[in-house]
């Protein structure tokens, strides 16, 4: 089974943010990121300056694989990223958009501090989750688009899956349609 979050909690979390630190606009971007694209932890690290086109309103994600794609930049992940970028991005030689808070400024190089702003977020809200990760966002995405009744195919679109045996796993928590799958017990109900 997918972990993934209660109904409602992402939105908690995004509204619970501090974003009155330089910190805090960085974590409140990467969560907007998570939360609205589900990118992976690894496509948020790889994430450059020149991956966001402001013009045509797209950013470039450089998937699994070495594949990359292009996809629409929502308004509210536009914004979080303008501010982080405009007033809390420390000045420094690397391409990549996340970035080190302590000296030596660097780009991230692994997911430790997504994880980690994960993390924090879940503990101020007092979730308790066995999953820590991008991916905790990533499947509650997908199982909130389920419960709107998009398609698995759908969803395999939006999380950028190569194979839909991958998407399939979401079936698992559709519990609507497997309602209607089950069978009645046999001898009746007591």
């Amino acid at each position: 089974m997918p972990k993934f979050l209660p109904a409602g909690s992402v939105e908690k979390i995004l509204r619970r943010t501090d974003q009155s630190t330089p910190r805090g606009h960085r974590d409140y971007a990467t969560l907007m990121l998570l939360a609205r694209l589900g990118l992976r932890t690894c496509e948020v690290v790889r994430l450059e300056l020149g991956d966001i086109d402001w013009e045509s309103g797209q950013i470039t994600i450089r998937g699994k694989g070495g594949r990359w794609s292009k996809l629409p930049l929502p308004p509210d992940v536009g914004e979080a990223l303008a501010v982080y970028l405009q007033h809390d991005r420390p000045r420094c030689s690397t391409r990549r958009l996340f970035v080190t808070q302590r000296a030596p400024i660097t780009g991230l190089s692994t997911g430790c501090a997504i994880v980690k702003t994960v993390t924090r977020a879940l503990k101020k809200d007092g979730i308790v989750s066995e999953r820590k990760g991008g991916y905790l966002f990533r499947h509650t995405l997908a199982t909130e688009m389920l419960g709107r009744g998009a398609s698995l195919q759908e969803i395999g679109e939006v999380l950028r899956h190569r194979k839909a045996d991958t998407t399939r796993i979401y079936a698992k928590v559709d519990f609507r349609a497997l309602r209607n799958l089950a069978q009645p017990w046999p001898g009746g109900a007591r």
